[in-house]
């Protein structure tokens, strides 16, 4: 596969505020604007120029207990909590990939709404040249993440930090404006973490529930207070902790999904 070869940006130093951190599933379009209560500390320097995302890099190797373990015993919580997750944002299917290299994504329009402006672009303008930014044929492009990608990609043509910012990515669904919290350098290293690899995007989750404050939920199976800031305050009308306390107690039933360092729990 060609390299992408991302175009010079100027980038101004912006300190932006919480947006919503994941959707419910990949299949419905997000709250939007939700999660205000956490502060997010993305910044939109830091933005490498002339950088090049090598898409060969792709590694199509599935997530296995052995990952869920590790990660697990690195944050202190149980592996079926996080599997709780994957289940609730990727769905049963439990993939982080569409396509090679392309990672699952959920496109929000509120969101590039909200930061065009902070990224400098002028939307109306583009109105004629890249109509794709406001809706894709699921026909046309043959599925639904055809149309989703197509979407991201007629955004990212104008604007790549605002293309990346777009969407809700991977197995966990997590806001490309959250690059930082997520320990990546900039927003292209975390559009080419989350297209590598399914144990990027797990790497990335943990980084990001870390920087959150929010691992001590998933170790306290608190499912109500995790979903509210992980998913927004309409998180209860989804029925999301919910679905997230049935999903833990499915996983956490299989003995393959116990901890195994005894001091991993705390």
């Amino acid at each position: 596969m060609k390299k992408l070869l991302f175009l010079p940006l100027l980038i101004s130093l912006v300190i932006i505020s919480s947006s919503s951190f994941a959707c419910n599933d990949t299949s419905q379009s997000c709250d939007s604007i939700v999660c205000d209560s956490i502060a997010v500390d993305s910044l939109l320097d830091s933005i490498a120029i002339d950088t090049v995302v090598d898409t060969t890099a792709y590694r199509a190797d599935k997530l296995t207990q052995k990952d869920y373990d590790e990660v697990a015993v690195r944050l202190g919580v149980e592996p079926a909590a996080i599997r709780a997750v994957v289940e609730i944002e990727a769905g049963r299917a439990n993939k982080g990939f569409w396509a090679p290299g392309k990672p699952l994504i959920n496109y929000d329009m509120t969101i590039v709404n909200k930061f065009a402006k902070k990224c400098g672009v002028t939307l109306s303008k583009y109105r004629k040249s890249h109509p794709e930014i406001w809706g894709a044929s699921k026909k046309k492009y043959g599925s639904q993440q055809g149309a989703e990608w197509a979407r991201f990609e007629a955004l990212r043509d104008v604007d790549n930090t605002l293309g990346i910012y777009s969407s809700f990515w991977g197995m966990f669904q997590i806001g490309g404006f959250n690059w930082k919290l997520c320990g990546a350098k900039d927003a292209d290293e975390f559009f080419m973490l989350m297209s590598r690899s399914e144990r990027d995007q797990l790497d990335l989750f943990a980084n990001f529930i870390e920087s959150s404050k929010l691992v001590k939920y998933l170790k306290t199976k608190n499912w109500a207070a995790f979903a509210s800031r992980y998913n927004g305050p309409s998180y209860a009308s989804r029925g999301y902790h919910t679905r997230l306390a049935k999903a833990y107690a499915k996983y956490s039933r299989k003995k393959s999904t116990k901890v195994t360092s005894t001091d991993s729990i705390k």
